[in-house]
């Protein structure tokens, strides 16, 4: 007579982990329909719809692939796999804080992308809700029914103020973004909680009897409870990329005005776009740190300007108007089996050695010739750009930079056949950085990059075959106040700026 072996909890969990595998192997298998489906397509046939997604989150419903894909049900987002991984980053956020400070943080800045929802099916959106301390509550498929205010003695902590700054895609594309994080922000700020326990309500409260002073109208209240701002309809980024490219800034305050002009406009269910600086302004000085989820290495945080627009504008804006430290972080949510808090100046740093410092990811960056060089050029850009908005890139980073691309005669040389004028813009921004105090050269490497300069502005005049002078040599820096147009439209916030810093 045979025995029928008891698996333990162990073996069992060996034993689904090989079938899961198994399952997902037929899946990639099917794979090879693509071809067939895309000529399938275009003769007019049916195409299967299927989700699309990141499989490295555990996406296997995104196989096969070759279907007809769609982005997400943002009905079903956060999903409860990604409610846990923002339940355990919004800890360690907390964690990391308390123990830097011996006190929790009032209010925390968010960046919000739509990668998150896109990719990351709703991770950081979940850190948001757990911060506030409100849980979803899920139907049986998976939508969003409701949300549920966790009461503090389970949360074990106070309930944490957030001020989101969403991208217009977010505002565009994932509305019910907006909705759940206004719906939080209510049922948390109207609870009868004291102001030590729930930092919303308290800030709700304070920021009512200020705008009262500077607004007189009945929408005050209301405005005091938006927490999602974003730029006006139809509008998108945060403008601080234009000013520091366009060098059209002098004082760390003046990148802070422009990032609030472009942010100052509200959303929520009532509202949409509706221009609250002054409610902005109020909640600005309140954070204590801004964050952003960084969930992927297919990018970088020198790949894009708007990396140091919108995260390092916010943080220059909160640290400018408020006057205290802030501090500034990435939730590295790359492996969700390994989430790390990281402080931007050191993922500065690593960006930096892992490859514009690097000699094999420059050597393989040469290869692509013209676009290489504009490669090299732009994230030096971007690192600049974070330069400007936290003053957090350390003398050590320009040094090396300087040497690999603008004191390295066989570099020179190189731009000069494929792309002088991404070594024009490399070195411009050296001497920039240097003329701001951003870095501080040595004499003789400066005295170097300012020969060097003249260089190649001496080899593009002559590349020049249009007629006229050849604008250059000097590096001008002009802020508002020299474009009349711009000082209008900054003249409402100037104001604003003005009177919560004077209250201060």
């Amino acid at each position: 007579m045979s025995r029928v072996k008891v698996l333990t909890e162990k073996e069992k969990g060996i034993v689904e982990a090989f079938r899961k595998a198994l399952q997902v192997a037929k899946l990639i298998g099917r794979c090879e329909q693509e071809l067939s489906m895309l000529s399938h397509g275009i003769s007019g046939g049916y195409i299967e719809p299927g989700a699309s997604g990141a499989i490295t989150r555990g996406k296997f419903d995104i196989l096969p692939t070759g279907r007809n894909f769609y982005a997400v049900d943002p009905r079903a987002i956060p999903t409860m796999a990604a409610w846990k991984v923002g339940v355990e980053t919004a800890e360690k956020v907390l964690r990391e804080y308390y123990g830097h400070h011996g006190k929790y943080p009032e209010t925390i800045g968010f960046i919000l992308w739509s990668i998150d929802a896109y990719k990351a099916d709703g991770e950081q959106l979940s850190q948001i809700l757990y911060l506030l301390g409100v849980k979803p509550v899920w139907r049986d498929d998976g939508t969003i029914e409701s949300l549920e205010v966790i009461p503090t003695e389970e949360l074990g902590r106070p309930r944490i103020d957030c001020l989101v700054r969403i991208s217009g895609i977010v505002r565009d594309t994932l509305p019910n973004y907006i909705y759940l994080i206004d719906e939080a922000v209510e049922k948390v700020a109207l609870l009868n909680e004291p102001p030590e326990t729930n930092f919303v309500r308290k800030h709700y409260l304070e920021h009512v009897e200020k705008l009262k002073e500077t607004l007189r109208e009945n929408m005050v209240e209301e405005l005091a409870m938006y927490r999602v701002f974003c730029a006006p309809p139809g509008a998108y980024g945060v403008g601080v990329n234009l000013a520091v490219e366009a060098s059209a800034w002098e004082k760390d305050e003046d990148l802070a005005k422009v990032w609030v002009q472009w942010s100052g406009y509200a959303y929520g269910r009532k509202r949409y776009g509706v221009k609250a600086h002054a409610a902005l302004l109020e909640a600005l000085k309140t954070v204590d740190v801004v964050s952003r989820n960084h969930i992927s290495d297919e990018h970088d945080i020198f790949n894009c300007c708007c990396y140091f627009a919108y995260h390092g504008g916010f943080y220059n804006a909160a640290k400018a108007l408020s006057g205290r430290e802030v501090e500034v972080i990435h939730v590295d949510t790359r492996d969700i089996s390994d989430t790390k808090i990281v402080a931007i100046k050191h993922e500065i740093e690593r960006i930096a050695r892992a490859k514009l410092v690097n000699p094999e990811w420059i050597e393989e960056m040469k290869k692509h010739g013209y676009r290489g060089a504009s490669e090299f050029s732009k994230k030096i850009l971007h690192l600049y750009g974070w330069s400007a908005t936290t003053r957090l890139v350390d003398k050590w980073v320009y040094d090396k930079i300087a040497e690999k691309y603008a004191l390295d005669e066989d570099m020179r040389r190189w731009f000069e056949e494929h792309n002088l004028w991404a070594l024009e813009e490399i070195v411009r921004r050296l001497l920039e950085a240097a003329k701001r105090g951003l870095w501080k050269p040595s004499r003789e490497m400066l005295e170097k990059l300012e020969e060097i300069y003249s260089e190649i502005e001496g080899l593009m005049e002559e590349m020049t075959t249009v007629e006229g002078e050849h604008q250059g040599g000097v590096i001008a820096i002009y802020t508002s106040q020299d474009v009349q147009h711009w000082n209008e439209k900054l003249e409402e916030v100037e104001k604003l700026w003005s009177a919560v810093k004077k209250e201060k």
